[in-house]
């Protein structure tokens, strides 16, 4: 049998417009994603391969689609991951236009099968005495190994995983508990085998030597590096209050914290959950419906205090819909425990005590790079790591990516900053290990946030502080765009619920390296027009209105 289906016509070439994508069927169990642009036609996948949204309802770019939902984005001419959460790229279909204009595509049977694709990767050789170890079991980590050998480094690779399992979506902890780690792992023991990397579980780094160039670890074992990639992301941070040791108060970073937290719930527990940022807010949109009652506390006015009043609000009032009660403005000052040592009552910082069973802390995060004290790698006084465009620190051949990686950002004009989030994590692994390989790739990293509570899908994407805020569409009915601006009008982030895609035509237009300027949104009746600016080849000079 062919390793290839028979030809298909899907359309004629006249149904398609310049710089438009659409969706056909190739066959009846299969969606193809076809794109006419400079006269061509191209044809992927249309399912992303990260959560599965329809990519025909994404955000074309100059030769990419963007994922509508989370941002991930794919070549439009070979189907190739280029930008994540997802880490998978998309089947690429071979097309014949005929003379008559029709259309004809014939697809990979494999690729057909899975509605994905894992790019071509080179196994292990032996006689390759080159080294690159890997500290760190998280996205930035994944994504680094798998692109090592899809680059064609055959040489070692070790992947110290301070957790005792396999890289994992670590997303999905705090809106689903007891999920088994089998489905969280982005790929099996099976899979890292066939390729030669070697994953080392429950094994952390303990000290880094960069003049011997060899990493310690806490079983006692030494690995020789040639090149090195730090991604050991963070770990969740403990107020220092008293009480916070007892029993039932978590923080929520790994799966055992997930399965610990599940275990100590009933339908009978009051449940408080600590913070105004995602964390806390996703685990009480989460559990609301499994406990007796559920407590939010955090000390600003409105809680997601990084999406301003009017959107911090609307969440507000929706938490008090949906049952919980709210309690703004309050910190802890202690926690109190039963006969049993375990938590029974928390105290606020106006006197008031609140009796409760389980505590779920989202009070940040502390970044995880104690172990490279006199490593002679440069480590800021917040514990991040500061690191050129392609993510080489200080010292030649290590490298630092993901949440402690304090790196340029082309969404804040290459600034340097950290940013604790999967997409950029995966992207990080990817750029890192690119020039690991010898391939110059500097970072273009535009941030891309993403959350689901109540129903209600966020999606942000940019980088800074705003003075500003423009609010096109119906806040009430939770469709609508945030612009945040700058003191100049330029448009620094963009949030949206209810209105896909514009997010990720957003990132995309910071990917060009394009600027959207205040008068861009506010001449004219639509606000969207600017979305135009995707296909023109050229940046345009910023406005100085």
């Amino acid at each position: 049998m062919s390793e290839y289906t028979n030809a298909v016509e899907v359309c004629n070439i006249d149904d398609l417009q310049e710089n438009e994508m659409k969706k056909f069927n190739f066959d009846e169990n299969t969606q193809v994603l076809v794109i006419k642009q400079e006269g061509q036609i191209t044809a992927i996948g249309n399912k992303c391969t990260h959560y599965g949204a329809p990519l025909h309802t994404g955000a074309l770019g100059l030769g990419r689609v963007r994922c509508p939902w989370h941002g991930a984005c794919f070549n439009t001419r070979t189907g190739d991951i280029e930008d994540f959460p997802g880490l998978d790229s998309l089947p690429c279909f071979m097309v014949r236009v005929e003379n008559d204009g029709k259309v004809k595509l014939r697809a990979k049977r494999s690729d057909l099968e899975k509605n994905k694709r894992l790019k071509n990767m080179v196994k292990r050789d032996k006689n390759n005495k080159h080294s690159i170890v890997v500290i760190g079991g998280g996205p930035a980590a994944a994504v680094c190994v798998e692109t090592l050998r899809q680059e064609g480094f055959s040489g070692r690779i070790v992947m110290l995983c301070r957790e005792p399992c396999l890289p994992y979506d670590r997303i999905k902890l705090s809106k689903v508990l007891d999920l088994p780690i089998a489905k969280l792992e982005y790929r099996d023991s099976d899979f890292y085998a066939e390729y030669g990397i070697e994953t080392m579980l429950g094994v952390e780094a303990t000290k880094v030597d960069t003049t011997a160039k060899r990493v310690h670890c806490s079983n006692g074992t030494e690995y020789k590096y040639d090149q090195l990639f730090i991604a050991t992301g963070l770990n969740a941070r403990r107020p220092n209050l008293p009480g916070v040791d007892l029993k039932n108060v978590f923080t929520v970073r790994t799966h055992e914290d997930a399965k610990a937290i599940s275990a100590a719930l009933t339908p009978e527990t009051n449940l408080v959950c600590v913070g105004g940022s995602f964390i806390a807010m996703e685990m009480a949109a989460a559990l609301v419906s499994k406990v007796k009652t559920v407590t939010l506390i955090f000390s600003g006015d409105y809680p997601f205090a990084l999406f301003g009043e009017a959107v911090g609000q609307l969440f507000f009032n929706l938490y008090r819909e949906k049952g919980i009660i709210m309690k703004n403005h309050s910190q802890l000052t202690e926690l109190y425990g039963n006969s049993e040592g375990a938590v029974n009552e928390v105290e606020l910082t106006n006197g008031s005590k609140l009796s409760c069973d389980v505590v779920v802390l989202g009070t940040g995060s502390t970044f995880t790079t104690n172990f490279l004290e006199q490593s002679g790698i440069h480590v800021n006084r917040d514990g991040s790591i500061n690191t050129d465009m392609h993510l080489m620190t200080n010292i030649v051949d290590v490298y630092a990516g993901g949440d402690i990686a304090n790196a340029p950002i082309l969404a804040a004009a290459n600034q340097r900053g950290c940013v604790g989030h999967i997409q950029l994590a995966k992207y990080h692994g990817r750029v890192a290990a690119l020039n690991m390989t010898g391939t110059i790739e500097d970072l273009r990293a535009v941030p891309f946030f993403f959350s689901m509570v109540f129903g209600k899908g966020i999606r942000y994407a940019g980088y800074g502080m705003f003075s500003d805020v423009l609010i096109k569409g119906d806040l009430e009915a939770f469709k609508f765009v945030v612009y945040y601006l700058d003191d100049h009008g330029n448009v620094i982030s963009v949030l949206s619920i209810g209105h896909d895609p514009v997010v990720a035509q957003f990132a995309e237009l910071i990917s060009q390296g394009k600027r959207l300027h205040r008068s861009h949104i506010e001449n004219g009746d639509n606000h969207l027009e600017w979305t135009r600016m995707l296909q023109e080849k050229k940046a345009r000079v910023p406005c100085d209105c």
